[in-house]
């Protein structure tokens, strides 16, 4: 079979493209709103095919990509990189805001050490206190 036969979920898609740990997880972002399919909301039983544009929100990252390849299965992530391309603004936007989000926590400083029995306890009873 070739590509342009092969029919693929957008959850199983996005799975065997590695956006995704697990196709549960893929299936409950886009039902929750956070993959786009040519600009519209989708189920996750929603068909991808070649040429079809992906918004994908995850947490803080953000992906515009559009599909080149079809795969159902889950392969090595070299393969999985050549099943689509993202666009340039994508990449320099999420290249912005990470360094953003360096520049924000590079004035929080980290703690000297890890918190000790003492110190657990304390956070406990602060904790419960609340």
């Amino acid at each position: 079979m070739s590509d342009q036969e092969i029919q693929v979920r957008i959850d199983k898609w996005l799975w065997a493209a590695r956006f995704f740990k697990t196709r549960s997880l893929a299936s409950k972002a886009v039902s929750g709103g956070k993959v786009y399919l040519n600009g519209q909301r989708v189920k996750a039983a929603k068909v991808v095919s070649i040429n079809d544009t992906i918004h994908i929100r995850k947490g803080q990252l953000e992906f515009d990509i559009v599909v080149l390849g079809l795969s159902g299965k889950r392969g090595p992530a070299t393969i999985a990189r050549t099943l689509y391309v993202e666009s340039q603004d994508s990449i320099n936007k999420r290249e912005q805001e990470r360094q953003e989000r360096s520049l924000f926590y590079a004035s929080q400083k980290m703690p000297a050490k890890r918190p000790g029995k003492k110190d657990r306890r304390k956070i406990r009873e602060f904790i419960r206190k609340t």
